[in-house]
């Protein structure tokens, strides 16, 4: 890595470098980006956990995990779950379901789930 190269990395803006280091993370696996996921098709994404929360969904707690893979972001929801074991902030998570639009976020309800080895 040539002083260029160095200068411009220090330029950059850490989202950047924070993206780059998860599409690297997730290109060995086949997955699809969360940036190309489509509504209604059974997909598999990954990506590190950036936020979670309990939030209710029609009186039911709900455990909703926000993924990240670099090139976007999309939101698990497990009803009737308040934790699971093993899933925690920056803890890399493979999913599997069909997502659908709703409130401008990509959503899969309840969808399979594989840790990943960090």
């Amino acid at each position: 890595m040539g002083l260029r190269d160095i200068a411009s990395r220090l330029k950059t803006k850490p989202e950047e470098l924070d993206a780059e280091r998860l599409k690297a993370r997730f290109e060995t696996f086949d997955l699809t980006p969360i940036v190309a996921l489509q509504c209604r098709i059974s997909s598999r994404i990954g990506g590190e956990v950036k936020r979670m929360r309990v939030a209710p969904r029609q009186g039911t707690p709900a455990l909703e995990i926000v993924l990240s893979d670099g090139t976007g972001d999309a939101v698990a929801v497990f009803t009737g779950r308040r934790h699971i074991e093993g899933i925690e902030h920056g803890r890399a998570v493979v999913i599997e379901g069909i997502a659908r639009e709703e409130r401008g976020r990509r959503i899969m309800l309840n969808p399979a789930y594989t840790l990943v080895a960090s």
